[in-house]
């Protein structure tokens, strides 16, 4: 990884955060990058569990999973982290931000041995979280979930599919949302829900492939009894606890854009000092210096976008002002890492054609950034939407 110096010409980091970048950039290089080549291989449920224990090793899934005691995360740290990972291997940056998007919802409102018992183990490793909320009728249109919540006694049974559910099949427990009832408008009233992977009447129904590697499928509960207990917040939460764990890590995934983003550039300026065509270097030629600084110019816009999000979250800013710069974090910077993976492929060449090859597997990775956690059609509106409050 060239040298970053964005953290010390920028406002909006601390000495700790400083520190905590380079460290995560040392660990990441020394550890995860020797791994990245096996991302696609054969194996992968396997190598997901060896990175999601090595993350474990070096504590750094306590920047994504929250503590539960009314802490809040470190926006910035879930940000710099997820970015020296991507750079590496956007698997290891799933691994990461899987376990704070599974359990984000238990950490506001799980009664608290629920809570406490799940936040451990997913710190630690020992448990794999997911996040179940997507179904084939409701992707953007979270209100319409159709999968249920029936009170029966003293435990809710649970009827119902889910798909393009992150970590399926590899979960050991899935926050789930359900529908408990319907609202005066016909649209469903959302409740949480903790759902042991073990459970009767559980079941994963297709492990997807996706353009890249990306541990995804579909999961199906007939019938599941889960104990009331095991409700995240009260009847009706569902939706709030949903977007509240959106907004909260709708920022670092534009962080993690920056990640492809800053290796794709990285790759295209070392083979471009490099690379030789019409008897001097690609560097040389004009074409090939305007796409570099471009790529240049869009990387740090969206990085100054992402950690200006971030700062504000962690400043405490009002919700509205939050939810816009959140959005805005996360479309420019999703998109631009887009425009940048292209170019770096243009810039290789027939080489960046090639299978495997570091910038053909980020122009994959990167393509899937623009639509989950909400895609770029939909914070265009949130962007609206908000500004037309003003």
């Amino acid at each position: 990884m060239q040298r970053d110096r964005f953290i010390e010409e920028t406002p909006f980091f601390t000495d700790e955060h400083a520190r905590l970048a380079a460290g995560v950039a040392d660990f990441a290089a020394r550890e995860v990058e020797p791994l990245a080549a096996r991302d696609e291989g054969p194996g992968s449920d396997e190598h997901f569990r060896a990175l999601l224990g090595l993350l474990a090793q070096a504590d750094l899934l306590s920047y994504s999973v929250a503590r539960g005691d009314g802490a809040p995360l470190d926006a910035r740290a879930l940000c710099l982290v997820r970015e020296s990972l991507a750079y590496h291997s956007p698997l290891a940056d799933l691994v990461f931000v899987m376990q704070g998007l599974g359990t984000y919802a238990l950490s506001l409102a799980a009664p608290e041995h629920v809570r406490d018992f799940w936040l451990a183990r997913a710190r630690s490793g020992r448990s794999v979280a997911a996040f179940a909320l997507t179904e084939p009728e409701a992707g953007s249109d979270v209100s319409a979930v159709q999968t249920s919540a029936a009170r029966d006694g003293d435990s809710y049974v649970i009827r119902g599919r889910k798909c393009f559910i992150s970590n399926a099949g590899l979960a050991d427990f899935y926050t789930v949302f359900a529908r408990t009832g319907t609202r005066a408008d016909g649209r469903a009233e959302l409740s949480a829900f903790v759902v042991g992977a073990r459970m009767p009447g559980f079941r994963v129904t297709e492990r997807t492939e996706l353009v890249a590697a990306h541990p995804i499928g579909e999961v199906e509960f007939d019938g599941v009894r889960v104990p009331a207990e095991d409700r995240v917040g009260e009847e009706g939460d569902g939706f709030r606890l949903a977007m509240q764990t959106m907004d909260t890590f709708r920022a670092s995934v534009g962080a993690a854009a920056c990640g492809m983003a800053r290796r794709a550039l990285d790759e295209s300026v070392r083979h471009a000092r490099t690379r030789r065509q019409f008897g001097v270097t690609l560097a040389m030629h004009q074409l090939i210096q305007e796409k570099l600084a471009v790529m240049q110019t869009e990387l740090d816009a969206a990085r100054l976008l992402v950690y200006r999000a971030a700062h504000l979250k962690d400043a405490g800013a009002p919700p509205t002002l939050l939810t816009r710069a959140a959005s805005e974090a996360k479309f420019y910077a999703t998109e631009a890492a887009q425009r940048i993976a292209d170019e770096a492929v243009q810039i290789h060449g027939g080489s960046g054609l090639v299978r495997g090859a570091v910038v053909e597997r980020l122009y994959r990775d990167v393509r899937a950034l623009r639509i989950y956690e909400g895609t770029s059609e939909i914070q265009k509106l949130i962007i609206a939407r908000e500004l037309l409050k003003e």
